[in-house]
């Protein structure tokens, strides 16, 4: 089932840019934008949300002050921060009422969308594990949740900003190939190989066999938990 967003931003033209980010993520549907507070109560009320992008400076209210009312209701739904707000404190404060992640402003898609990725795979394993679980499974779940991917975290070489591109490639299609990635991300079949190598060896992706046509087989890349094909 797909994920439904409302966006919280009261800039006109980040509202749209943020509403047309997830209209391009498969899997998540956008069910509304608000550009207030009181809009965004009224849209909270009015339709079953599952995930709120939340701009924390709003004209007639503190995106905190919204957050805050989230939980005192228990209204069943998750919140990313998405705000140019990087004072200590109020990350602090979002932190302590459960936000699933905060993404500071300016931002491109490829950030976003990585985000969102692990959103819906904490959703999905939540889901498929509904019942008692183990302290392993729930390690896993806050890992799937708050997992980074920063330049540390990276083999010599390789950026976050390019692996984040060959993540948002790697949801055009079931299965790609190294070369259809680099023809997405603009870059050479090598260097999309080492990305889609290391996702691999890190148990993102699984490698499948491709058959058909002229020529010798070709290795696919398809990100584990999708069984289709």
């Amino acid at each position: 089932m797909s994920i439904r967003v409302l966006v919280v931003e009261d800039d006109a033209v980040a509202a749209e840019a943020h509403a047309a980010y997830i209209e391009r993520t498969s899997g998540f549907t956008l069910s509304g934008v608000a550009q207030s507070f009181q809009d965004a109560v009224r849209l909270l009320g009015e339709h079953e949300i599952d995930l709120v992008l939340l701009d924390l400076h709003l004209p007639d209210g503190s995106g905190l002050d919204l957050l805050r009312q989230l939980r005192a209701t228990a209204y069943p739904c998750d919140v990313i921060a998405v705000t140019s707000a990087r004072d200590l404190e109020i990350v602090r404060r979002a932190v302590s009422q459960g936000i699933a992640a905060y993404v500071l402003k300016p931002f491109t898609y490829s950030m976003l969308e990585s985000k969102l990725r692990q959103y819906a795979s904490f959703r999905a394993e939540v889901e498929r594990d509904a019942g008692a679980v183990s302290q392993e499974d729930v390690d896993t779940m806050l890992g799937m949740l708050h997992s980074t991917q920063g330049p540390s975290a990276l083999p010599k070489g390789l950026s976050s900003e390019t692996l984040d591109d060959v993540r948002g490639a790697l949801t055009q299609a079931e299965g790609m190939t190294a070369t259809e990635v680099a023809e997405l991300i603009g870059s050479s079949r090598v260097t999309a190989r080492r990305y889609l190598e290391h996702l691999a060896d890190d148990g993102v992706l699984e490698r499948r066999t491709r058959f058909g046509g002229a020529g010798r087989p070709h290795v696919e890349y398809v990100v584990k938990g999708d069984q289709s094909g």
